[in-house]
């Protein structure tokens, strides 16, 4: 397919751009549409049926169907399993134990003053971690901790998406092993809408009798699929501003005016628009250095829930809600950043180490 020469871009610069602090922007979003539940002020603004939170997972899922198909297409499989697996896991399994030794403890002190009875009283620390450590969360509760907070009992109302984003990196996993989805768009464009169409018609699907799990796969999978297509044609075309724009509004429009699957079917114009916004929006060094977005995703809502415990601006209007929202943040932001520097980065430097090491050990041609 060839473009005409007005519509022709320039290579994405995966470099220099600023998807680090947009996928920081879309986890505060998360962050403030939460707060609205955790602090009991009803659910915060919808567009379709939606939070702002739920169009922010979006964002994330078409991010990251984007970068994920380019990894999958630039590494074996191996090393791309590795890659994903310690890019998500090691945060997550941390969040579950400092939730269950740390943020758990600290309320039930808070609530009952003694810690009787907190590691054996159901579900314990112990059971919350082992239950939710495939990544699927069986369990949102530990003990009695949480009882009287307007979101009672639930320690974490973020991590259930990441079992459907590992899910999706599967997906291409398998994808990528098919000569065609290297080298065309076409594998990803019918998965794409196969999906989509799946996710319309869901009315249907579910008299199938399938599982719940299986219908939120298909609500998320289109809009990471979304992101697969739009970096084959990025790879081909580049970005160029007046796609940039006519995507996002293409977007909006569909999202706006189409109930059910609007944002679904959406999903390429939306990953499009933020990539060409990543490349013209410039973002902080330190932003740059340091991507605490995932480790800010996991850590708000336990942060939330411990604030409203206290009672941080709870009752006082809107006053109260934006008194919550920026402690929520600066504790939140603190948190991602330890995950980063002691967790996340360490992970990944492990993982890129070795075919380094494996080059060295390598004996000579």
């Amino acid at each position: 397919m060839t473009l005409p020469a007005v519509l022709r871009g320039r290579p994405f610069p995966y470099r220099d751009n600023s998807l680090n602090l947009f996928r920081l922007i879309l986890a505060a979003l998360v962050l403030f549409a939460h707060s609205f539940y955790t602090t009991g002020n009803g659910t915060g603004p919808h567009l379709q049926g939606e939070n702002i939170g739920g169009w922010a997972v979006a964002g994330f899922f078409v991010v990251s169907g984007f970068l994920i198909t380019r990894s999958r297409l630039r590494t074996g499989a191996g090393d791309y399993l590795l890659h994903r697996v310690m890019r998500i896991y090691p945060a997550f399994l941390a969040c579950l134990v400092v939730t269950a030794v740390v943020f758990a403890p600290i309320a039930v002190l808070l609530q009952y003053g003694t810690l009787a009875g907190y590691a054996t009283t159901p579900v314990t620390p112990a059971q919350f971690v082992w239950s939710n450590i495939t990544l699927y969360m069986n369990e949102y509760g530990i003990g009695r901790s949480l009882s009287s907070v307007p979101y009672p009992t639930a320690w974490n109302g973020s991590l259930w998406t990441l079992f459907y984003e590992f899910l999706c990196y599967i997906l291409v996993w398998i994808l990528g092993a098919f000569v065609w989805f290297r080298r065309n768009a076409i594998i990803a464009i019918v998965s794409f809408l196969l999906v989509t169409a799946a996710h319309a018609v869901e009315p249907l699907v579910v008299r199938f009798g399938l599982d719940p799990s299986f219908l939120l796969f298909l609500k998320l999978a289109p809009f990471f699929l979304g992101g697969a297509c739009v970096y084959f044609f990025i790879e081909r075309h580049g970005v160029n501003a007046w796609l940039g724009v006519s995507s996002l509004i293409v977007a909006v429009v569909l999202c706006a005016f189409i109930p059910g699957w609007g944002g679904q079917i959406a999903a390429p114009f939306l990953a499009y628009g933020i990539l060409w916004l990543s490349t013209i929006v410039p973002q902080p060094a330190w932003v740059s250095r340091n991507d605490v977005s995932y480790g800010f995703y996991i850590y708000a809502w336990p942060v939330q829930q411990l604030l409203a415990l206290l009672g941080v601006g709870i009752g006082a209007g809107v006053l109260g809600m934006v008194l919550y929202d920026v402690v929520a943040v600066i504790v939140t932001f603190g948190l991602a950043w330890l995950s980063w520097v002691l967790i996340e980065r360490r992970a990944m430097a492990r993982v890129r180490r070795k075919p380094q090491r494996a080059a060295a050990l390598a004996p000579g041609a």
